[in-house]
């Protein structure tokens, strides 16, 4: 599935950022999953933010394929609060760009179940895993912060709106069919 196809580009002004990222974690070969507020924008809801979640598995491997990222990236790779949080994140003075990795997330019960219900969306032909809008939902309701309880009520209005458009294109798709 492309980017353009689904519309995310307009959604999103980040697409040259999105596909900079996809491509840095394609060439490492570190597979992590967007999540948090951004994936949410991609999933057509109206919510900002000014950095970018992924969710990714705590392996020694995927440790230094971060590393390689962060190289390729041209960032700075700090642990905040470390060995506290399972927090990774990537800095980058020349344009301010801040990227979290992290190796829990509240709600989240297993990399593998997240990725089940994750989309695979291209930028620029680099595939880059985004959580659904559901579980992006029941992330920030577990983590019960105002930051995420501020954001619920537009997350769900906005997945309630997805649902009803996908469901109109599978009846119109049926009615096509006959």
């Amino acid at each position: 599935m492309n980017a353009n196809e689904h519309g995310y580009n307009e959604l999103m002004d980040a697409g040259p950022l999105l596909e900079t990222l996809a491509r840095a974690l394609h060439d490492a070969g570190l597979e992590a999953i967007l999540i948090g507020n951004a994936a949410a924008a991609l999933h057509g809801a109206p919510v900002t933010t000014i950095d970018f979640d992924f969710f990714f598995r705590k392996t020694p491997r995927n440790l230094q394929k971060l590393k390689a990222v962060a190289k390729a990236l041209d960032a700075v790779l700090l642990r905040p609060y470390f060995p506290v949080s399972g927090l990774n994140r990537l800095s980058r003075d020349d344009d301010g760009l801040q990227v979290d990795f992290m190796t829990t997330i509240d709600g989240v019960r297993s990399f593998a179940r997240l990725r089940a219900q994750s989309d695979v969306v291209e930028f620029g032909g680099y595939p880059l895993l985004v959580a659904s809008l559901a579980a992006v939902i029941q992330s920030k309701r577990a983590a019960g912060r105002p930051r995420d309880k501020a954001v619920l009520d537009i997350l769900e209005k906005a997945l309630d709106e997805k649902e009803a458009r996908n469901k109109k294109a599978k009846a119109r798709g049926s009615e096509d069919r006959k």
